[in-house]
């Protein structure tokens, strides 16, 4: 059998470091947003390496990320950010990446988290110059200053219209509050924002930040253009951009066999590690 390339393997030290970016990502984010509302509202709690974060009412940064890979959380730590959420009015919801230490599961079981979901995180190594793919009709450009709040509602109006391809999504947000979210992550330092047009129309947006070498990417399409290649040549973009910029990893979260998994599968990247994805109500 001919192979092109060997596929990227994932052990814990590299799922180690993404986790990290992810935990910082997540850490920057809640920061925006309290300078964004000007009080000390929200937590950012360190747990055991990764974060426990509280950022707004019904915000996709409500959540345990990056745990897993500095030992078992302490039974007084877990109990402080329980005692946070409840306070919130929220469930604490833990995103656990699969090569993680597995008695943290069993710990968080016995105390009543339920697993709810899964997401997949994918790869892709950035060595020498990634060849940029655009297929015709479509162009790929850095959103201009000004432009925030064009680039704020595409990908917003495209995040209410998901792909129903795959595992669903476990939860569902207000439009509010994922602009809210958007607009903290791209005030977090280092967000790069993009455009794809399709015959000149905005189709699309994406996201890219980097840390540690890693370049983490986030996009979303209009529905009406769907499957005419908008996230085939965002993602060719990203990657020639990171490698350029020095990361030697790029990453995409997806839901488990959705076309967004299938998309950045074609175009090189290589399943990595799952996420479980445990909650426990207040």
């Amino acid at each position: 059998m001919s192979i092109d390339r060997l596929p990227l393997f994932c052990d814990p030290t590299l799922a180690e470091r993404i986790e990290r970016a992810e935990a910082q990502l997540v850490t920057a984010s809640s920061e925006a947003a309290r300078a964004r509302r000007a009080d000390a509202a929200g937590f950012v709690i360190p747990v055991s390496g990764g974060v426990a974060s509280f950022t707004d009412e019904d915000s996709p940064f409500n959540k345990v990320a990056g745990l897993g890979f500095a030992g078992v959380p302490q039974t007084t730590v877990l109990d402080e950010v329980e005692r946070a959420f409840a306070a919130c009015g929220a469930p604490v919801q833990v995103e656990l990446a699969n090569l993680a230490d597995p008695a943290i599961g069993v710990l968080l079981t016995e105390r009543g988290y339920r697993l709810v979901s899964f997401e997949n995180v994918l790869g892709r190594s950035l060595t020498g110059q990634p060849e940029r793919v655009t297929p015709p009709g479509i162009q790929v450009r850095r959103i201009a200053d000004g432009e925030l709040d064009a680039w704020l509602d595409v990908v917003v109006e495209a995040f209410m219209h998901p792909d129903t391809e795959g595992l669903p999504q476990h939860e569902e947000f207000p439009r509010e509050a994922i602009e809210r979210a958007e607009r903290d992550f791209v005030a977090a330092q280092g967000v790069a924002c993009y455009f794809a047009l399709v015959d000149g129309v905005i189709a699309g947006g994406a996201s890219m930040r980097m840390a540690e070498g890693v370049a983490q990417f986030g996009a979303a399409t209009l529905p009406a253009y769907r499957r005419r290649g908008v996230q085939t040549a965002l993602l060719s973009a990203r990657v020639a951009d990171a490698a350029a910029a020095g990361c030697d990893i790029a990453v995409v979260t997806t839901q488990p066999g959705s076309k967004s998994q299938q998309n950045v599968q074609r175009r090189g990247f290589d399943l990595l590690y799952t996420r479980a994805i445990l909650v426990k109500q207040p």
